[in-house]
């Protein structure tokens, strides 16, 4: 019988789950036995998953599970160096040229284990058949208009927490917004599920924005307009050919610029099309201040959906759980597809 083994995440500030309540009930009738972690962090609470007939196991106790059990996460695992031996289903950050990456991998050709990466489970036509991006821009916009905010005032963004919900988020951006006329921003990536998040926060606050996609940046650039804009948010995930948006030297140019949101947050990609700065940014830290006068300030934090984590975890989960149920199957579709891909970059 398919085990699939919902793992507690380890990673700071990430309360997500990838499978509701109701999609573990889905899975058991379809033959699927499933474990839930308990979780110390988690939004959902224990009660639903109980409910529904899944059995629990301590929180990080998936190393002893046994060796057929498929581990399903979505944050990266604590980087302890250890061979990894079972199959893993998560967000791996490997195969875009990351530092990181090469160590994952080699954790994984040491256990003989697999990834099954979530950004590489992909439909036949190439499409991800789930995605966070909508809430990863939606909440990216929002604290990057957070650092414009403390801006104005002579201040660098405070550290920021998750919000029981978007209206709650949207309340508080207000309060900062009160006396100010608000920003004009640019998307770039806009047609995206993470630029239409992105853009959609933008309106909400009353801002002007500019949205680009690949016709307007098909030129590969140099993009001067974007320097006279007061935020831009990068919606655009690393990739060979990503043209440079922000190009360090435009620092010291003359610009209306002062924050970039980095919501796609490759900063250690070979293709990072903002290289202005050179490490992801945290809950306690948000900005990295790139420049002092006039300020730039580059947003990138890359768990940005656990900032809403009820809402990015209900869309995400809906979306994934078709897949899920073909777990019993591994050697067709989505999971034989990300399993070629991770065999590409095993070595």
């Amino acid at each position: 019988m398919t085990h699939l083994w919902v793992r507690a995440e380890q990673r700071p500030n990430e309360e997500r789950a990838g499978v509701t309540a109701e999609g573990v009930r889905a899975l058991i009738a379809a033959g699927i036995r499933v474990t839930v972690e308990e979780s110390s962090v988690r939004a959902a609470g224990l009660t639903g998953y109980t409910e529904a007939g899944a059995e629990i196991a301590p929180e990080n106790s998936w190393p002893d599970a046994p060796a057929d059990t498929i581990i399903f996460g979505l944050k990266e695992l604590p980087e302890d160096g250890t061979p990894l031996p079972h199959r893993h289903i998560m967000f791996g950050h490997a195969y875009k040229g990351q530092f990181s990456g090469r160590a994952l991998l080699d954790r994984f050709k040491a256990g003989g284990g697999t990834l099954y990466d979530l950004e590489y489970l992909v439909d036949e036509t190439g499409r991800r058949v789930a995605a966070f991006g909508y809430w990863a821009g939606f909440a990216g916009a929002a604290v990057s208009l957070k650092a414009w905010i403390a801006q104005q005032s002579g201040g660098i963004c405070p550290p920021v927490d998750a919000y029981p919900g978007k209206d709650a988020l949207l309340s508080d951006l207000a309060k900062g917004m009160a006396s100010l006329t608000a920003p004009r921003a640019i998307v770039i990536g806009a047609l995206g599920r993470v630029g239409t998040g992105a853009a959609d926060l933008c309106g909400a606050m009353g801002m002007h924005v500019t949205k680009w996609d690949m016709d307007e940046t098909a030129s590969g650039g140099p993009f001067p307009d974007i320097l006279d804009h007061d935020i831009f948010l990068n919606c655009i995930f690393a990739r060979p050919g990503t043209p440079v948006f922000v190009p360090r030297e435009a620092l010291t140019q003359p610009r209306s610029l002062t924050v970039i949101g980095d919501v796609a947050c490759d900063p250690d990609s070979d293709y990072n099309p903002v290289p202005v700065y050179d490490r992801a940014t945290s809950w306690d830290a948000p900005v990295l201040r790139v420049h002092d006068t006039p300020p730039m300030d580059v947003m990138a934090i890359d768990n940005l959906p656990s900032m809403l984590p009820v809402e990015s975890s209900q869309d995400y989960a809906a979306q994934l759980l078709p897949s899920l149920l073909t777990l019993t199957d591994l050697d067709s579709g989505v999971w034989a597809r990300a399993k070629a891909e991770f065999d590409k970059h095993v070595g």
